[in-house]
Order: structure tokens, then C-alpha cells, then sequence
């Protein structure tokens, strides 16, 4: 296993973007994941890994925001994802090896019947919106509602984004941010602006929703072994080669399917 670098090295729990825009605060790591993390058995330590789908309206920056934090790279021009994509990004969380799978998903209406299906499995829904546009922020309680009904919401993260941070005034993102965090309130959700653009925001975006799928993935595996010895990490490996089928099934399916 390749040593994760040390720009993804998490320690301590990230801090959310606002009180206001945090639903549940939370300033550490909880008690027993640390007590877990400090104990855990080297030698039969595996990869931990959750699944993050990233949702939206066309054009709201989604493949910009993945590609500034995984790549570190913006590009005006990126065209429309087709279908599905995905990027895997390692952490080093509390000593542990830990993985995000990311999901970047189609926002066009014609793929939506595909992109649906890889909804399932999320441990993390994140729905992002452009600042400099309200509908895109109306739009996202329908996004969230179309994870969910692939999720269990018991068992699923969300995150509402607000993107293209530099495109709006001070005040005009302050007005929008207003209303994206009523709008976070109602599906219980945390809430962050960014900027693909500059990088404002996005590496602490990713750190934190890191951290929280990483603590809850090591407190339900705490509640399962919680009659007999944890062996934290234990398992779960990434299979690289089922995820690369699963993509070229999304391939087929977009080369023979109209939506």
C-alpha cells in the first residue's frame, strides 16, 4: 500500500464553514473513534472507504469542484460529464487509511436514468448549486430527494455547496447564503461555499466531509463489534477492478441508451 502524502493527512476534525451552516457541530473526533483509532490492530489493518455522490443542475461546477481538490486544477472549459465519472482520493485519517469515492454525475435530464443508479451505496450526497444563480439552489431539495430514494437517509451524510464563490459580490453572497442555509436546514444538511476558480474553500470542503464519513463508517463498525474485539479497518478493501467495471457498464449502457 502507497504511502498517502501529507497534504492528505488528517488529524484533528476539520472545522464546518459557519456555525450557522453546520447542523451537527462538532469541534473533535468522537471519543471512542479516537480511543479506537490509537488501539487498532497493525497487522490486520485494511483500506476504509465511503462512497460520496456528488449531484446538481448542469453547469453548477461539479467536475471543477472535483478536479480542484483531486487534481488541483481549474479549467473554464470543461465539458458536460456524461453520464458518470469518478475520481478515488486516499487519506491518512487518525493513523487510519481511509479512501473517498467520489461520483461525479450527469446533470443533464437524459442521463438522469442511468446516473440514478450508481446513486446507491452513498454514504455522503453532496448537491451543489452556482452562487451567482438562485434556480440552481431551488433545484438542489429535488436532487437530494432523488439519492435519497436510492439511500437509506439513516445512513447517509448531506452536504449542500455553493460554487463560483469569485463570480458573486460580498454582499450578493451573503444574501444567497441566507437562504442555501434554510435550504441545508430543511434536508439536514451542512453548508460550504467554495471556489473551483481560486481553491477558496475546497480543500477544507473535502477535509471535512472526509472526516465526518470517516467517523461515521468507525463508529458503525465499533457498533458491530461492539460484543467482540475490534479490529479496526478490518476489511472493506477498494476493489479497484469492480469499480472500473462498473464504470464501463455506465458506458455501455450510455452508448446503447437514450434517456
Amino acid at each position: 500500500m502507497l504511502p498517502v502524502t501529507k497534504d492528505r493527512v488528517i488529524s484533528k476534525m476539520p472545522q464546518c464553514y459557519t456555525l450557522e451552516s453546520c447542523i451537527h457541530y462538532k469541534s473533535e473526533f468522537d471519543e471512542h473513534v479516537k480511543r479506537a483509532s490509537q488501539q487498532r490492530y497493525w497487522g490486520n489493518l485494511g483500506l476504509k472507504m465511503s462512497k460520496v455522490v456528488m449531484v446538481g443542475d448542469l453547469y453548477v461546477g461539479k467536475t471543477s469542484l472535483i478536479n480542484r481538490f483531486c487534481k488541483n486544477v481549474f479549467d473554464r472549459d470543461y465539458k458536460a460529464t456524461i453520464g458518470v465519472d469518478f475520481e478515488i482520493e486516499r487519506f491518512e485519517i487518525l493513523g487510519i487509511p481511509f479512501n473517498l469515492q467520489i461520483w461525479d454525475t450527469a446533470g443533464q435530464e437524459k442521463f438522469k436514468c442511468i446516473a440514478s443508479t450508481y446513486y446507491r451505496g452513498a454514504q455522503v450526497i453532496i448537491t451543489a448549486f452556482d452562487l451567482s444563480d438562485i434556480q440552481t439552489l431551488e433545484h438542489t431539495k429535488h436532487w437530494v430527494q432523488d439519492a435519497l430514494r436510492e439511500n437509506d437517509p439513516e445512513n447517509c451524510s448531506i452536504f449542500l455547496v455553493g460554487t463560483k464563490k469569485d463570480t458573486v459580490s460580498e454582499a450578493e453572497c451573503e444574501r444567497t447564503e441566507q437562504d442555501a442555509v434554510r435550504f441545508a436546514t430543511e434536508f439536514n444538511a451542512e453548508y460550504w461555499s467554495v471556489s473551483s476558480k481560486t481553491g477558496e474553500h475546497v480543500k477544507d470542503f473535502f477535509f471535512r466531509v472526509a472526516a465526518l464519513a470517516f467517523e461515521q463508517s468507525m463508529k458503525k463498525e465499533l457498533e458491530r463489534n461492539r460484543d467482540s474485539p475490534t479490529l479496526i479497518g478490518n476489511g472493506n478493501l477498494i476493489q479497484l477492478e469492480g469499480i472500473s467495471a462498473e464504470k464501463k457498464e455506465t458506458e455501455g449502457q450510455l452508448n446503447t441508451t437514450c434517456c
